[in-house]
């Protein structure tokens, strides 16, 4: 049995359909504690039951996780498709809580096993949901770092305008909490104007104190929640601690795009055929995850302005083509697209089978010899082919909780895994790990190094 929810803040409504799509329940519950056990009481007459709940990384998280505690199977399904199969029902496409859930009900029925074309690999069709893991609570933290930067801005503002009307030709640009003190302890304050001016400005320089000290804070600990994580995406040249949080957050799972093009699409760093006849054009897309677009822009403008960077080489060849600088730029998120897609694959590749530490075989008597140091040895495949990290993914057909056509986290019904855009710009060689953290020694008898690119 299929049960397709229509979450609501407050309410759910809930429909139970048959493998021939036969209607046998359809109501709507409160979302609180006597609500959600009579919904479990009212589908206990099915045992053999799946729970489809649309936007299940959204509104619907908090259902679907008490859902999945309680030991249910729980499908996410992504809006645009539930949207679909209203669009083509009776009706006229009129939306309504149970035809949303009758819908929801009807895509879960529809994809509970397909065979996906391209491939023909087996595939669950939809994203089973699970337990958070690490990588929701990264995505809160950084969501948290975020509006602490938000608020930080918009304190510094008021301080500016305070300042303003105090010193002649105000504070310098980038203001902090120490050199605003020193500004306000050397004034000389004269009528009640200038003194209530005073009194506010300290109080919002204490507030701005205390904002520095979370964000450090809130930086210390995604660099650690990162590191533990095993992603080397902090190696790449322009990503933080929050922006790898937000890769790490918003991706989860990257066995769920089989392709480099569709992250890209999904990230909407992929351009859009607009071509007409015999005019070849693309457009640039608005689509995607707009988060993880902006993590990608910012890592270009990082490299854009670091002479020597593979990134800038990448930039001023694209420049020496004829292309203006805004289509450079793209042009080159495209490339880091690429970049960053490679380094997540890479790390999911040594999470699942991980290298077993062999002794080093050094000289005899050597100190490694003696203390019996251990290193990870390098794959020789992996120092021949350069490509060989990508090919060794498994796609979403061979991992749990990966499908082409999820949510992929989001809950804008635009967005998705399955768009597949057009091919990137030329290759380039960009090295994906630049700065490697400290690791242990390589194999002595054979040094080489990996360098994913072309």
């Amino acid at each position: 049995m299929a049960i397709g929810m229509d979450p609501h803040e407050r309410s759910a409504t809930i429909e139970v359909v048959d493998e021939a799509e036969h209607v046998l329940l359809s109501q709507r519950f409160v979302t609180g504690t006597d609500g959600y056990r009579a919904m479990l009481a009212a589908v206990g007459q099915w045992p053999a039951r799946t729970w489809a709940v649309e936007g299940a990384n959204g509104a619907g998280r908090h259902l679907a996780q008490r859902l999945v505690a309680d030991g249910e199977t729980v499908l996410d399904v992504p809006a645009k498709l539930s949207a679909q199969v209203r669009a083509f029902e009776t009706g006229h496409g009129r939306k309504t809580d149970a035809t949303d859930a009758h819908s929801i009900a009807t895509v879960a029925a529809r994809h509970r096993e397909r065979r996906e074309v391209t491939t023909g690999r087996r595939s669950a069709g939809l994203r089973v949901v699970t337990v958070d893991d690490e990588t929701v609570a990264l995505r809160l933290l950084a969501d948290r770092r975020d509006e602490l930067g938000v608020r930080k801005t918009e304190i510094v503002d008021r301080i500016h305008r305070l300042l303003g009307e105090l010193i002649g030709g105000g504070a310098m640009r980038f203001l902090t909490a120490a050199h605003a003190r020193e500004l306000l302890d050397g004034l000389a304050l004269a009528g009640p104007a200038a003194l209530m001016g005073a009194q506010l400005a300290g109080e919002l320089v204490e507030e701005l104190a205390a904002i520095q000290a979370k964000i450090k804070a809130a930086e210390r600990q995604l660099q650690q929640l990162v590191i533990d994580s095993g992603s080397h995406l902090p190696d790449l040249y322009g990503i933080g601690p929050s922006s790898a949080a937000w890769l790490l957050g918003d991706v989860g799972d990257i066995a769920r795009f089989p392709t480099r093009d569709r992250f890209a699409s999904w990230s909407g760093t992929a351009p859009i055929d607009a071509s007409s006849g015999d005019n070849e054009h693309h457009r640039l897309s608005r689509a995607g995850n707009r988060r993880l677009n902006r993590v990608l822009h910012t890592m270009a403008i990082v490299q854009r302005r670091q002479p020597g960077t593979a990134g800038r080489v990448f930039f001023d060849r694209k420049r020496g083509e004829g292309k203006s600088s805004m289509e450079a730029l793209r042009a080159l998120k495209r490339r880091l697209s690429n970049v960053v897609y490679r380094q997540m694959v890479a790390d999911a590749d040594d999470r699942m089978n991980p290298a077993p530490p062999v002794p080093e075989r050094g000289p005899a008597g050597s100190e490694a010899a003696s203390t019996g140091a251990q290193v990870w040895p390098l794959p020789a495949e992996a120092a021949q082919d350069p490509w060989v990290i990508e090919a060794a993914m498994t796609g979403p057909g061979g991992q749990a909780r990966a499908a082409l056509d999820s949510s992929a986290t989001d809950c804008d019904p635009g967005v998705g895994s399955s768009d597949e855009p057009l091919p990137g710009p030329a290759s380039t060689s960009i090295s994906t790990r630049s700065a490697r953290r400290k690791r242990p020694a390589r194999h002595r008898e054979e040094p080489c190094e990996v360098v994913v690119g072309r």
